[in-house]
């Protein structure tokens, strides 16, 4: 008999996140989008107050100190954080890159522990302008000066790279060995020849950095090596499954959520023709298409998670799964804004918002295309085996 109860201790953590979310958050959120920016002191604030309550990096384990949520816990408390704006959920409960855990010792010790911490920021940078979902198409260079590297190249679309004390850099340090030539570097933001360039601006995300950045000659060190040279494919992308599970399916099914919350409440206090809209059958239509939507989604993000606490690593799918969520969240912030009519298309309703960052998620941790074609491999390969 399959047992879908959540653990008492494990409610208690996602109430905790939500009260956080609906006390110190959502007030401010309306401000971060409209300013495209989260001022010094609030980050510091929330990001303290998060700390005290013991609700930063969750995700990292606890001989690290962090939460060492499971992966079920962790999906479920990122559906708490689809309720308000993802930069403000990287202020208060960090956003610390899996793939830190290869350090090692001196590596953990400078970048590691500070960042679960939270007293530093490391950023992941492998876009370029040329490998975005083909991120084996690198053109950044590592190459080897004396014991070192010197590293010469550029990225772009950096999330948080205006506030990162660190970088991991892919860089090719074996050019002619395609994506097995790829190695993992640690590089200090004060570091000479690093420039921080100019910010991307997005449609959604406002307030979230996206910036270019730019590596003139940057002398490294065989100790800022994450791993072994040509590994850095491997790290990077190692713990991508688990990233694009609860950090965008398990997170679209909370904005998903939190659309369809207040399309509810729009529902029954706007009124035409002499009564509330949710008398509507079609504005019914559109509710109920929503609710089995989020719940299709949340079912399988569940499902997928605990495959990882069991130990499997389910790649097909986790793909299936990011897939469908993130376009859900599509139609169903769609339905929210056919609902909501005009008044959902002005900027002041949270709801334009929730559409406008909605859609990045059919893009990013691999497009849907990208995820359709690794889903139909995986069926002629093995067959349907979920």
């Amino acid at each position: 008999m399959i047992d879908f109860s959540v653990p008492e201790e494990t409610l208690q953590v996602i109430e905790t996140v939500r009260r956080f979310i609906d006390s110190e958050l959502r007030p401010v959120e309306q401000a971060v989008d409209e300013q495209e920016a989260v001022p010094l002191d609030l980050a510091r604030s929330i990001r303290d107050k998060a700390r005290a309550l013991g609700l930063y990096a969750m995700d990292m384990p606890a001989s690290v100190g962090g939460g060492g949520l499971s992966m079920v816990d962790m999906c479920l408390v990122e559906e708490q954080f689809g309720w308000t704006s993802d930069v403000l959920v990287r202020r208060a409960f960090g956003a610390v890159p899996a793939t830190l855990m290869s350090c090692s010792d001196a590596q953990r010790e400078k970048y590691l522990l500070p960042a679960v911490a939270g007293d530093i920021i490391v950023a992941f940078a492998m876009s370029e302008a040329s490998a975005g979902s083909d991120a084996a198409g690198i053109k950044t260079i590592a190459a080897r000066a004396g014991d070192g590297y010197v590293l010469n190249g550029s990225k772009h679309f950096i999330s948080d790279a205006n506030v990162a004390d660190a970088f991991m850099v892919t860089a090719l340090t074996d050019p002619g060995k395609g994506h097995k030539g790829i190695s993992l570097f640690l590089v200090d933001r004060d570091a000479e020849g690093v420039t921080v360039g100019r910010e991307q601006r997005l449609m959604g995300l406002h307030g979230l950095s996206h910036c270019e950045l730019f590596f003139n000659n940057v002398r490294l060190s065989p100790e800022q090596r994450l791993g072994q040279e040509g590994d850095g494919m491997a790290l990077a992308l190692g713990t991508g499954n688990r990233q694009r599970l609860r950090a965008v399916a398990a997170r679209a099914v909370g904005m998903a959520s939190r659309a369809l919350q207040m399309s509810l409440e729009y529902a029954n206090e706007r009124k035409q023709f002499g009564t509330e809209i949710a008398n509507f059958q079609m504005i019914q239509a559109m509710l109920a298409d929503m609710a089995v939507d989020i719940y299709a989604a949340r079912s399988m993000v569940l499902n997928a998670a605990w495959d990882i606490d069991q130990g499997r690593e389910p790649r097909a799918k986790i793909s299936m799964v990011k897939l469908f969520a993130s376009e859900m969240l599509g139609r169903v912030t769609d339905k929210a804004i056919q609902i909501f009519g005009g008044m959902g298309y002005c900027s002041e309703m949270p709801v334009e918002r929730l559409y406008r960052d909605a859609r990045v998620q059919r893009i990013l941790d691999g497009t849907s295309e990208i995820h359709r074609v690794a889903i139909a491999r995986d069926l002629l390969k093995r067959g349907l085996s979920i």
